[in-house]
């Protein structure tokens, strides 16, 4: 991209799950998030220095990996460098409904505000994980490098992330558990009737459960019909798709042979789930991401009610 078309600095984290080449092409700046593991604690650099295969298989012999917000101490460091380098920034930051990061970043933000006044930066919630912020980061970066100013790019990802679709199952249900996402006996019983969730994210960035499928072809199936039932028609920039796995290649591989894409659409974007996300599906975790409707539009109207009276409208 040319350089002296871009305006602003785009700041992601590494739980978009987006492919490190990516990454690495978009000239962005990146805050990794932690894992810990028996062998002490580990930075998702995007698999870098693990591979997923690796990750994924430590979690199947029993090794549990435990996830933390990003250290204060890193947050401040890298945003007192962007204020002073001066130049606008815009931070597309995980689900604050799912980690704590997002509220240190704000606070760190407000903090350096009144170090710098003259500085232009824009914290954005973007109410989605994985590669669904993934999908939101990817078109950030192609809008920050046709020329959008920080301030524009800013007001274009907080209406954006509402047409971003996703869904996605887990393997097993004992991952979920394990982080508190769903009671002890619901993962036992599912588990016998071998259930598999279907998951989604609501409009504050909490995960939810949109529907069951018995067994792991149904739940495969049941991405596909969401993609093929949901996504946008246009076929630019949003015909663009997103699937990942926790190390379930066969599965994904499944899934995107199956969508219903129109004729010369560019191949869906594969990624693997990284380790801080993966930490909490466990693997055999497939998901598939798109751009599709509005998804205030699709809550109910009381709680659009609801909505509009707790923002002021």
């Amino acid at each position: 991209m040319p350089e002296d078309k871009i305006q602003c600095r785009l700041v992601l984290d590494s739980c978009c799950d987006l492919p490190a080449e990516i990454i690495d092409s978009a000239k962005v700046d990146l805050l990794e998030f932690p894992f810990n593991m028996n062998d002490g604690e580990h930075f998702d650099d995007m698999w870098k220095s693990m591979t997923a295969k690796e990750f994924y298989d430590r979690m199947r012999k029993g090794e549990v990996s435990g996830t933390a917000q990003v250290p204060v101490s890193e947050i401040t460091e890298r945003f007192e460098a962007y204020a002073k380098d001066g130049m606008p920034t815009v931070y597309l930051g995980f689900s604050s409904a799912l980690s704590g990061t997002f509220g240190l970043v704000e606070q760190v933000v407000g903090d350096i505000r009144e170090q710098y006044p003259d500085f232009e930066i824009y914290v954005i919630d973007t109410k989605l994980a994985s590669i669904a912020e993934g999908l939101l980061a990817y078109e950030a970066i192609n809008q920050r490098n046709r020329g959008l100013s920080a301030k524009q790019l800013a007001a274009w990802a907080e209406e954006a992330r509402w047409f971003v679709n996703c869904l996605f199952t887990v393997d097993e249900l004992e991952y979920l558990r394990r982080g508190g996402r769903i009671p002890a006996a619901a993962a036992t019983i599912g588990a016998k009737l071998n259930i598999k969730p279907l998951l989604a994210f609501d409009l504050d960035g909490a995960l939810s459960l949109v529907g069951v499928a018995r067994g792991r072809k149904k739940s495969l199936k049941s991405l596909v019909k969401c993609y093929d039932e949901n996504h946008a028609d246009d076929h630019g920039s949003n015909g663009v798709v997103l699937t990942a796995s926790a190390d379930a290649e066969g599965d994904v591989k499944w899934v995107e042979e199956h969508l219903n894409r129109p004729e010369g659409a560019i191949p869906a974007i594969r990624s693997q789930i990284g380790p801080v996300i993966g930490s909490h599906v466990g693997p055999g975790m497939v998901a598939v991401v798109f751009w599709g409707d509005d998804r205030r539009e699709k809550i109910s109207i009381a709680d659009r009610i609801a909505n509009k009276i707790n923002s002021g409208e």
